[in-house]
């Protein structure tokens, strides 16, 4: 009994010690820290889903760069554990709801946190839509539905109403719901990649840098470089962990590491799963030209038959609900720190709380509803719809960079971060090679392909990010949001902090 008396007395004081460090930043906060260590990296590895990132982009990768596309896994994922680090000494300062939008806006000021938060806010939401897309077939497949456009957007909306639904349940739910796709995705994951490697195993390791007679006009290398698509959009995700920053106890401590477990079990993972797609493909050269558009269903279905590949489908469906839920958690609690400093448009109904759930419900219902249009699009236009999404690994990326451009400019300029995480003298090469990792990462997917298309297809990727970017440009140029928000603003950066106009805390 006494053990139990001071273990709620210590959870107490820890409570009292967040609440007193976000009150020092200017916020109180609506929302129940009951996200553990676990739930929070739960969260962040179902929402960078190493199985949704490979299946969906095994054959592209393989039929542009070979076998040796793997190594793109191992490459972004030590460079976008650059990226993890720099923001897990952020976050250890700024334990605040939203992420990149308040950690630009205590970095460098206003202006620039309202665009990199609308940069990513956009580019979340797009990503939910091209992620429940995506899953529409393979539900379709599980329940027995014709293929089809129709019977795509149809799953795509259940999978997204699920998503809503459970997080509308409140944190608790939220932690539940990610924990067990983790579970599922991960077992999942070890148990088919191992059973592969057992029963269809056609290569060995070789065969990892065997280019398959694969060319470009610049040789191989051009090819290869095609093929980072694979790892550059497998590797996001971990930001997450932060969105939920008022969620988490001690999140000065527990978001830095559960970032960082992102990366290293959600990278492991990710690499044995296409490592056993890869040495399971019969025939490279089917892959390559095309007869073989499908490889992993066909890996699958030789592998278990059509009965054990719907209980596969179940797990792969398991792991696209898990990564919408982590999706539109996070695009959420970015909507609705915007609202609590008035910094979007409907501000007092985002910032609304349901009393009991303790979570924002207005901001949920925009993170489906938004990319529910954009699905209900490809009615009219698939090739609209591929536009749309074109757009959203870039923002993400790009939201990304602005943030670690900040923190490299307030380190120049003298901030000293002060979080219960540090880099110490590291930090300052640690965020410059972040930066230059991350922008040669969004020129890798902004380079045009396809030479034989029309240019604006060629160049639909950048022309995307310029259209989203441009859009945001006008609204902040014309109705000037960041003068709504009395809101604490380049604070990292010795003298140069922009005062609240009033003392009384956001709620």
């Amino acid at each position: 009994m006494s053990q139990e008396i001071s273990a709620r007395g210590h959870e107490h004081h820890e409570h009292d010690e967040d609440a007193a460090r976000l009150a020092s930043l200017g916020y109180t906060s609506e929302f129940k820290r009951d996200m553990s260590l676990w739930a929070n990296f739960a969260l962040g590895f179902t929402y960078l889903s190493p199985v949704v990132g490979i299946y969906s982009l095994f054959a592209v990768a393989l039929a542009t760069g070979g076998p040796p596309m793997i190594w793109w896994l191992v490459i972004v994922g030590l460079g976008q554990l650059l990226v993890a680090l720099v923001f897990g000494e952020i976050v250890s300062q700024y334990p605040v709801a939203g992420g990149v939008y308040p950690w630009a806006r205590h970095l460098w000021g206003r202006k620039w946190a309202w665009m990199t938060g609308w940069i990513y806010l956009i580019a979340l939401l797009t990503t939910i839509a091209g992620v429940t897309y995506g899953s529409g077939p393979f539900l379709a497949q599980l329940l027995g539905f014709e293929a089809g456009t129709g019977s795509t957007i149809t799953c795509a909306l259940i999978l997204l109403a699920l998503a809503l639904l459970i997080n509308l349940m409140g944190t608790k739910a939220l932690a539940m719901a990610a924990i067990i796709g983790f579970s599922a995705e991960l077992l999942g994951a070890l148990a088919v990649g191992g059973w592969l490697l057992i029963t269809e195993r056609h290569h060995n390791l070789g065969v990892l840098f065997d280019t398959q007679g694969i060319a470009s006009d610049g040789g191989y290398f051009g090819a290869f470089m095609a093929a980072a698509l694979i790892g550059i959009y497998q590797y996001y995700g971990f930001e997450a962990c932060g969105d939920v920053a008022e969620e988490v106890p001690d999140p000065t401590r527990q978001i830095p590491k559960a970032m960082r477990m992102t990366i290293y079990v959600g990278g492991a993972a990710a690499i044995f799963v296409c490592l056993s797609l890869l040495l399971a493909v019969a025939d490279y050269a089917a892959v390559i030209d095309g007869t073989d558009a499908d490889p992993v269903t066909t890996i699958l279905n030789e592998a278990f038959g059509v009965n054990g590949t719907k209980v596969v489908l179940v797990v792969v469906m398991m792991s696209f609900l898990s990564c919408a839920l982590s999706l539109m958690a996070a695009a959420s609690r970015m909507m609705y720190s915007y609202a609590r400093d008035d910094m979007i448009i409907g501000s007092r109904i985002l910032r609304y709380f349901l009393p009991h759930r303790h979570v924002p419900p207005y901001t949920m219902i925009v993170g489906a509803v938004v990319p529910a249009i954009i699905i209900l699009g490809s009615v009219v236009s698939t090739k609209a719809l591929t536009s749309i999404i074109s757009f959203a690994t870039l923002g993400i990326y790009l939201g990304f960079q602005m943030v670690v451009l900040a923190a490299l400019r307030a380190r120049l300029k003298g901030w000293q971060p002060s979080g219960a995480f540090r880099l110490g003298t590291w930090g300052l090469p640690v965020t410059a090679a972040a930066l230059a990792y991350g922008v040669t990462a969004m020129v890798i997917m902004a380079w045009p392909r396809t030479p034989d298309v029309p240019w604006y297809d060629n160049w639909i990727v950048a022309l995307s990010a310029a259209l989203g970017t441009g859009v945001g440009l006008v609204y902040l140029v014309l109705a000037k949001p960041y003068q709504n928000t009395d809101a604490l603003a380049g604070d990292a950066i010795p003298g140069e902090a922009t005062p609240p106009q009033t003392p009384t805390p956001h709620v």
